[in-house]
């Protein structure tokens, strides 16, 4: 006795299967459905069939009976609002004037959208090269025991992988995917689900597009703004290339999907994309790369040189820029940028105004109390003439910064001025000599004239009283 035939009457089915042909079972749309959207069961058997049956595993009535549809060989069982008591394996059967038929290949109907959404990413990153392969991660806090992948847009089985807990207690499966070519679209769903409702699936995933990138030469990717932006702003990336291609798209290291716009002819002759985002968020904050096709193929150029976007304000502390010296320097000599803050930073960046070159970026250094890095420039030029600012961030997210630290003005003179500091010295110096030797002067001079009128005195006594007076001659008679 066959396995079905034992399964059928221990059911209690009031009928057995005869020797027809089994007839075959498909759903439309297909069978895994949304909760709450209809579904049609279609059962085909011949040109005689009189009666259809609809059996669900698990139970011993049938679901629903219907008679054929003309030209008799197929009947509908409708469901307009599908939930879990939906969910399940189907058979059919037909029954003709010869007896039943032999039972249909098993349908199994999947009803989603009961639990929440798994997340599914690429890696290390949904674009890869023509011919190459990635890996799919399919994860989710809840407590998911199976992971489902299906690839929309073509008759594919999914593809079922048991979950495996992280140390973070996430819970994930690895799907690996590849070769992939440029031949077609590759679009990616997933679903969790638990073990005892196999047929109940969790909403599906964000959808996941796999580009596949050739050879052809690589755009180039700038912002109209600078790579340093402020929250609230604007920001217009720019995909171009002397190749004439027909569109663009740019992509965000990290997100699931890409921004597409149509390129157009630039007065120069290149062919280019406008991407605008805004107003500027620190989820701004990353690494784009863009790339470019032709509308007669579905593979996407090199990618562009990569793009670091900034956000400015991202954290509290505030750094200062000073120089070392002075900030007025003479060409070809050294001169050293300092930037230092008294907050934990992992990184400072140094920024010029209208430079067209990224940050100039160096570990931060602890100095207590300050952290610190110095940024030297030798030997300075002219070009080194400009404003300067410095910005710190943290290595848990490098693409937010700090507000600007106050601006430096950096002047860089062609030659050596003239030097007057020696000169002045001498000049000091034989000057003070020169009033030493006066004031010696001046105290002899003032010294001399107080002792005048006493020397007097004393010759007058001296010619009075003293042994060697002189005596006045007698007069003459």
């Amino acid at each position: 006795m066959t396995p079905t035939l034992t399964a059928l009457l221990c059911f209690g089915f009031d009928f057995l299967p005869g020797p027809l042909p089994k007839p075959t079972l498909w759903a439309e749309p297909g069978s895994v459905i949304i909760w709450g959207s209809p579904v049609t069961i279609w059962c085909r058997g011949n040109l005689e069939a009189q009666e259809y049956r609809l059996y669900k595993e698990g139970g011993t009535e049938p679901r629903d009976t219907q008679k054929p549809l003309e030209p008799k060989n197929k009947a509908r069982f409708s469901i307009p609002y599908t939930t879990e008591h939906h969910a399940g394996r189907f058979h059919c059967y037909y029954y003709s004037p010869t007896g039943w038929s032999e039972p249909s290949d098993p349908l199994e109907l999947v009803v989603t959208g009961a639990y929440n959404k798994p997340t599914l990413s690429a890696l290390p990153s949904p674009v890869v090269a023509s011919g190459g392969n990635v890996t799919l991660r399919c994860g989710s806090q809840r407590g998911y025991q199976h992971f489902v992948l299906i690839e929309e847009g073509e008759h594919r089985l999914p593809r079922t992988l048991d979950s495996q807990q992280l140390h973070s207690g996430q819970f994930q499966a690895l799907f690996p995917v590849g070769p992939v070519t440029p031949s077609h679209r590759w679009t990616f769903r997933c679903y969790g689900y638990y073990s005892n409702t196999s047929q109940v699936w969790s909403h599906r995933s964000d959808p996941l597009e796999i580009l596949a990138s050739g050879v052809s030469r690589k755009p180039s990717l700038l912002t109209l703004q600078g790579p340093v932006v402020a929250p609230g702003e604007n920001l217009t990336l720019q995909c171009r290339s002397d190749v004439d291609y027909d569109r663009f798209t740019l992509h965000k290291a990290g997100q699931r999907t890409f921004l597409q716009r149509p390129g157009q002819q630039s007065q120069a002759g290149l062919s280019q994309a406008n991407f605008t985002l805004g107003p500027v968020r620190g989820s701004h904050g990353g690494q784009y790369r863009c790339y470019g096709a032709h509308n007669l193929s579905s593979e996407w150029s090199a990618p562009s040189d990569p793009l670091d976007i900034l956000i400015a304000g991202q954290i509290r502390a505030r750094p200062s820029l000073l120089v070392q010296l002075w900030p007025t320097v003479v060409s070809g000599e050294k001169v050293t940028l300092l930037c230092q803050s008294q907050e934990w930073m992992d990184t400072f960046l140094l920024t010029k105004e209208g430079a067209a070159h990224p940050p100039l970026h160096l570990r931060s250094k602890h100095e207590a109390p300050m952290y610190q890095a110095e940024f030297p420039m030798s030997p300075v030029t002219t070009a080194h003439a400009g404003t300067y600012r410095c910005y710190g961030s943290r290595s848990s997210n490098p693409h937010l910064l700090s507000p600007p630290s106050d601006p430096l003005e950096l002047v860089v003179s062609a030659s050596h001025p003239q030097d007057y500091t020696v000169e002045n010295l001498i000049r000091m110096g034989v000057a003070g000599l020169v009033l030493v030797v006066l004031g010696i002067l001046l105290f002899e001079a003032r010294h001399s004239w107080r002792s005048f009128p006493r020397c007097s005195r004393e010759v007058n006594n001296r010619e009075d009283n003293g042994p060697f007076g002189v005596t006045k001659p007698q007069e003459q008679i």
